[in-house]
């Protein structure tokens, strides 16, 4: 059998090209799992000795590739084989965290492959967000001594082997009804399915026939290659599924090289044993194909083609998350009709879009761990998503102010041209990291809902004739309002400056943050929230874009702490009182970052 090549790869965002980079992070220690049926397969396979004699040839291939290699260093394989026809989303995270971290608690390899078998649908642009994301998620595939980053395309030539092995082998036959008998003849959930005419036909003949739909002597959907199992199975996926169809298009990788490709449900069990994979771990709705998955594999190691032991498929829950929609046709929708701006729009649910909103690849895998693996459905709330984004950017978002709705307020007894500095900590809960200095002036931006002429019940903020702190500086008593200039006026108490002796002698209950006019920084911030208002999008047959939330993006102009010109894309900040905000991955330049709210501080959609 010829050796399958590894293709060279490239991945974007500024990630290196090279394989050495995309090993496991080394210096980040595994966090202490929750068990779940999946783990207790795996321990009881380990436990067992299932895999103890499982021998690596070092590249995926079939029998002889692997008889006589040592046996394999890695304890267990998964994969993660997302089909390069979009973008990831956040059901892929789970995917994605759950196999890299199987193989990562119990000595594996995880491989990274391309389902790329329907050249119609898939670019290499794709391929290389789907790199970056998995990447970007804090995973990789350099393990176990190789770089497993492999392509299904990379099979196509043992996938033709493989099929004429089980023509031979009286197993698979050409068919040549049109698509509407086929269709027909398979009976339905209540009744048999009808043998095709040619199912019997010798195997000289469907092998000379499969031969010429590989020369291209035949039209597309002219013939189909069809395992030949039961047509009267109860499970209508045993009842002679196509496994070859003609297909005339250009291959993103292997270009006009075939005009014939593999059915998924016929690659997808031959590439699992071509990488020796232990355990295929596969979403609830594979779980009536695993039937065909077992036969197609037993057939082919019967025929010497695929090594024992053979891949075990598992299936478990798909992510069901509430207000979010990640049907990829509803996804397309929604970028191509407009109703976002793209791909990478922070309210769409793909990780290229979370990216840019600032959530973190840590609080994609705490939500991982946290929500766990179960074999039945069920919906999680998206309230659990952003708690475990808030979690993780409270630990690391360094604190600053922002002003989003401001006002001006002037301190009428503060001299003209005077300014000073107020000291303000960096993360009150990390001493460690510091203060930093706030310049203080004369005029400052103040939220507007910190001042009120007449006050509420229970407003102790700003209003006339009230005094409050400003956060980090002085103590101030409201004097009045000038609508004419949207102004409002106090007066300010010098001797209390926080952290000056006796600044603590004025008692006020109001603390509201600000900015200096005079140094403030204006920049352009787009307050995200839910792409949709219902908490199932679509249900009951709903147009699902009768749901779509009018108020997910507000863009306004914001009066910033100077000190946040210079923050860099993709740098997180806690805005003070207002929630974390991340400056943009794309539209962010050198001294004009623009901000994205990543997620509020408080869940402000508790039922």
């Amino acid at each position: 059998m010829a050796a399958l090549e590894k293709p060279s790869h490239r991945l974007e965002y500024g990630l290196t090209p090279d394989a050495k980079a995309m090993s496991q992070p080394a210096n980040k220690p595994a966090a202490p799992h929750v068990t779940n049926f999946i783990r207790n397969i795996v321990e009881a396979d380990l436990a067992g000795g299932a895999y103890a004699d499982r021998r690596w040839g070092g590249k995926p291939g079939g029998a002889q590739t692997h008889a006589s290699a040592a046996v394999d260093p890695a304890k267990i394989r998964t994969r993660f084989p997302p089909e390069p026809n979009g973008y990831l989303h956040f059901g892929h995270a789970k995917s994605i965290c759950l196999n890299f971290g199987l193989a990562r608690d119990y000595n594996g390899a995880c491989h990274m492959r391309f389902d790329d078998t329907n050249p119609e649908k898939e670019e290499q642009e794709y391929v290389d967000s789907i790199l970056a994301a998995v990447k970007w998620l804090g995973f990789g595939w350099n393990n176990c001594g190789d770089d497993n980053l492999y392509y299904a395309s990379d099979y196509f030539g043992f996938m033709y082997e493989a099929a004429e092995n089980l023509i031979n082998a009286g197993h698979a036959y050409v068919d040549q009804q049109t698509a509407e008998e086929m269709r027909a003849n398979r009976g339905t959930l209540k009744e048999p399915g009808r043998d095709s005419p040619w199912r019997d036909r010798p195997r000289e003949e469907s092998l000379e026939l499969f031969h010429d739909m590989r020369d291209g002597k035949h039209a597309d959907g002219a013939l189909v290659l069809r395992a030949k199992i039961d047509m009267a199975s109860p499970n209508i996926n045993l009842r002679d599924p196509a496994i070859y169809r003609i297909k005339r298009a250009e291959h993103h990788r292997t270009g006009n090289t075939w005009c014939i490709y593999p059915m998924y449900t016929y690659a997808h069990p031959i590439e699992d044993a071509l990488e020796r994979i232990t355990h295929s771990i596969c979403t609830l709705e594979f779980e009536d194909q695993r039937p065909f998955y077992d036969w197609l594999l037993e057939k082919l190691a019967e025929g010497n083609m695929l090594a024992r032991p053979l891949p075990k498929q598992i299936e478990f829950a798909r992510l069901n998350l509430s207000y979010v929609v990640l049907s990829k046709r509803k996804l397309i929708q929604l970028v191509e009709e407009k109703h976002v701006s793209g791909w990478d729009d922070p309210r769409m649910p793909t990780l290229v879009a979370a990216r840019r909103r600032g959530y973190t690849p840590e609080g994609f895998r705490a939500f991982a761990e946290r929500i766990g693996v179960a074999k039945g459905d069920s919906w999680i709330d998206y309230a659990t998503l952003e708690d475990c984004m808030r979690e993780h950017l409270n630990e690391i978002a360094p604190r600053r102010i922002a002003v989003l709705d401001p006002v001006k307020l002037l301190i009428d007894n503060y001299p003209d041209a005077q300014e000073e500095e107020c000291q303000a900590p960096n993360h009150p809960q990390k001493p460690d990291l510091g203060k930093r200095a706030v310049p203080f002036s004369k005029e400052l931006w103040i939220e507007r809902e910190d001042f009120m002429q007449t006050p509420s019940k229970g407003y102790f903020r700003l209003f006339p004739g009230n005094k409050v702190r400003l956060r980090y500086g002085f103590v101030i008593e409201c004097s009045g309002y000038d609508a004419a200039t949207d102004t409002v006026h106090c007066t300010y108490d010098p001797e209390t400056k926080s952290g000056t002796p006796g600044s603590d002698k004025v008692k006020v209950k109001g603390n509201i943050h600000w900015v200096s006019a005079r140094h403030a920084y204006a920049a352009e911030v787009r307050l995200y929230d839910r792409l949709f208002s219902a908490e199932h999008p679509g249900a009951g047959d709903r147009d699902f874009l009768l749901d779509l939330n009018p108020d997910s993006v507000k863009t306004i102009t914001a009066q910033l702490e100077p000190a946040l010109k210079d923050a860099q894309a993709e740098e997180r900040f806690q805005f003070e009182r207002h929630g974390y905000f991340v400056a943009d991955l794309r539209d962010s330049k050198p001294g004009t970052p623009v901000f994205n709210r990543a997620v509020t501080l408080r869940d402000a959609w508790q039922k």
